[in-house]
């Protein structure tokens, strides 16, 4: 079997979206950092889970070649 050029593609993929997500969190930080301390905690508790959603269809493409 020959490799396939999605594997890189979508370890790329994964890696931008990590990227952008903690970036785009990170610049919320002044606004977050003046809530009460428990709110913050499940602010970052729930970001911190939802950045996970977009990798079952992308690492599903990776897979197949397909996104459903």
């Amino acid at each position: 079997m020959t490799p396939s050029w999605r594997k890189p593609a979508g370890m790329l993929a994964i890696l931008l979206l990590i990227l952008l997500w903690c970036v785009a969190i990170a610049s919320l930080s002044g606004v977050v950092g003046r809530w009460h301390a428990a709110v913050q905690l499940l602010f970052y508790i729930v970001t911190g889970i939802i950045w996970i959603a977009p990798l079952k269809p992308l690492l599903r493409w990776m897979e197949t070649g397909r996104w459903r």
